[in-house]
């Protein structure tokens, strides 16, 4: 009897249209838009840094020789595109009772298991890269069991910045912080312009942020107005900075609940950048898409040994990224109420 998984509708192009096309249930860094995908025809990208270098010239008399241009340094840098494969099997007896010969919605029903199935895998894909892509604007990108895979402040040599809100004491004048974060991300853009600044927060530190004596009256006629414009999801904007409250967070393969934002903190970085931030897609190991540029996902299907189920293999080849790590600030919600001073990267 002709196997149904032969037919063309479960070949690997159409299972990888299928899976991409399926509704991310996740991904509220994919929903602002941040980190376009680019795809890529290798597994391995070079960030070329180049640092131009602008100084004031001098005025000098007619007849004498101009001042003579200095180059900028460029300095390479390689990352290895990581590789999240995942497997799934669908069984015997979830299609058990709609075999029969010659049956034409055979192969629809046995597409609808294998969809339900795909979707499943693509949700975990999808957090995997929300999980990624915050790592990504932390500077810290981290595996699903909390190793660092890259310190984005360690591979382009750049200190990380820190500004403590002080949101534990009333004394803070929160709009001074805020106009310091601004200050340490412009100081930071190099030659990058923004639309504005977001900061996705821990719920610990937006729940201190819209109780802080400064800021409460200003919350309070923001709900007023959000109501009104039935409108929430763009977040509460406060001296130039948008906050949401941010509660990402996701189950390991040891059952460990890991929180995407560390509690007591925020991070801020900028919006409506030209190439500041960036999702790279490898293509998959596999011999048909050699030299193809990467897809976000993909999905092939093969028989079990004895036709006892079909084996689902998805990946994902995804590298966030941030080319101007100093551009990412991260806020805690205690510190010294003086004012620090910022350095600018």
């Amino acid at each position: 009897m002709q196997n149904p998984f032969n037919n063309p509708a479960f070949s690997m192009a159409a299972l990888t249209a299928a899976i991409n096309l399926l509704p991310n249930r996740y991904g509220r860094i994919e929903a602002l838009g941040l980190m376009p995908a680019k795809p890529v025809r290798q597994r391995q990208i070079i960030v070329e840094a180049m640092h131009g270098v602008l100084n004031l010239l001098p005025i000098l008399p007619p007849g004498a020789p101009g001042t003579v241009g200095q180059r900028g340094k460029r300095a390479l840098r390689s990352f290895v595109i990581p590789h999240i494969p995942h497997d799934d099997v669908v069984l015997p007896e979830e299609v058990q009772g709609i075999r029969a010969f010659g049956s034409e919605s055979e192969t629809e029903v046995i597409a609808g298991v294998t969809a339900r199935h795909l979707e499943t895998m693509r949700n975990k894909h999808a957090i995997t890269l929300e999980h990624l892509r915050m790592g990504a604007l932390k500077g810290v990108i981290l595996d699903a069991d909390g190793s660092v895979l890259y310190n984005l402040f360690d591979e382009f040599d750049i200190p990380a910045q820190t500004i403590a809100f002080g949101l534990d004491s009333n004394a803070t004048k929160v709009k001074i912080k805020c106009l310091q974060t601004l200050a340490a991300i412009e100081d930071n853009l190099k030659g990058e312009f923004m639309r504005g600044v977001h900061c996705l927060c821990s719920p610990e530190f937006f729940a201190a942020l819209t109780s802080h004596p400064k800021v409460e009256k200003a919350f309070e006629h923001w709900q007023q107005g959000a109501i009104l414009i039935n409108d929430v999801r763009s977040g509460f904007t406060y001296a130039g900075i948008t906050f949401e409250e941010y509660r990402g967070q996701a189950t390991d393969i040891n059952g460990v609940t890991r929180r995407f934002i560390e509690p007591g903190e925020a991070h801020a970085f900028p919006i409506g950048t030209i190439d500041t931030f960036s999702t790279y897609f490898a293509p998959a190991d596999f011999n048909e898409t050699v030299n193809t540029l990467g897809q976000p996902l993909y999905a092939k299907q093969e028989p079990r040994k004895f036709e006892r189920g079909t084996d689902l293999h998805t990946q994902a080849n995804p590298l966030p990224m941030c080319h101007r790590p100093g551009v990412l600030i991260k806020l805690t919600l205690q510190g010294e109420v003086n004012e620090p001073s910022t350095r600018a990267a």
